[in-house]
């Protein structure tokens, strides 16, 4: 039994592939194939036709440029059917195929780990369980080294993100993104809590440490011109209540707990994909 594009699609989409989705839109003359015909192209494969030959081939190509250049916005392309030689082969249809292309991706829920510590990468082992984008951040590159993170299961598509300015990571998160600040370093710990309280559209802020830090902390947010509100953004302690084990392993699971609350009501859908 022949899979067909939508199922395929709903396939890469579960795998959060990135794929591009291309529909033919109009047809002058003749043409191998009818408005409404789609195709479902990856970096490697493709599924569905649009007709085949010179026509195929030309939409292949655009669709892995907008892959390769990881695109965002759809894309319009006319093929000439005329005769004349095209770039893979020759096609006589005699037609004109207006084609649109759209990257398709589903988006995958963000969680920043600032501090690969003992808490730090028991909560990335647990979180690389889901499909997640992941990043790992920390000052010190041997806390980043592959070897110490071969153990994970990694469901997570992780980032590394090294560098003496740890908070410079911050930017790189879309709206909605979780973060979690453990680092070994106060300073840094403020740093990094001041960056991510700059951004409104973040979704979880969480800061480890004792009752004497967040009074400290607290305060230092007031000196550096943070009102209350600000510090009504922060989830500290981390973790879901009640947990008395203060082991890294504890800490993480009740830490990742939390979060999957949060990330469990944005994971995006594909039912709603349906046949033309």
């Amino acid at each position: 039994m022949t899979t067909s594009w939508i199922d395929q699609l709903r396939e890469l989409l579960r795998t959060r592939a990135q794929v591009v989705l291309v529909t033919i839109t109009g047809v002058r003359g003749h043409a191998p194939q009818s408005v409404g015909a789609k195709m479902v192209v990856t970096d490697g494969e493709s599924f569905g036709t649009v007709g085949g030959g010179n026509l195929e081939m030309s939409a292949v190509a655009e669709a892995r440029k907008l892959l390769e250049q990881r695109e965002k916005s759809p894309r319009s392309i006319t093929v000439r059917l005329g005769g004349e030689k095209g770039e893979w082969a020759t096609q006589c249809c005699g037609g004109e195929v207006s084609l649109f292309l759209e990257p398709v991706a589903r988006e995958a829920p963000q969680v920043a780990i600032f501090g690969m510590g003992h808490v730090g990468r028991a909560l990335a082992q647990v979180l690389s369980l889901l499909p997640l984008d992941l990043f790992l951040v920390d000052s010190r590159p041997e806390m980043l080294l592959p070897s110490r993170l071969t153990p994970f299961d990694a469901t997570a598509n992780l980032h590394f993100c090294p560098g003496s300015i740890p908070e410079k990571w911050i930017s790189s998160l879309s709206p909605g993104a979780c973060l979690v600040i453990l680092t070994h370093d106060h300073a840094e710990d403020l740093a990094i809590l001041e960056a991510a309280l700059a951004r409104p559209d973040l979704r979880y802020i969480g800061l480890i440490g004792s009752e004497a830090k967040r009074a400290r902390f607290r305060k230092e947010l007031r000196d550096a011109g943070f009102g209350d509100e600000a510090w009504g953004r922060v989830t500290s302690p981390i973790g879901v209540p009640g947990i008395k084990d203060k082991g890294p392993a504890a800490i993480a699971i009740a830490t990742a707990a939390q979060l999957l609350s949060l990330l469990s009501s944005s994971a995006p859908e594909t039912e709603g994909l349906s046949h033309p």
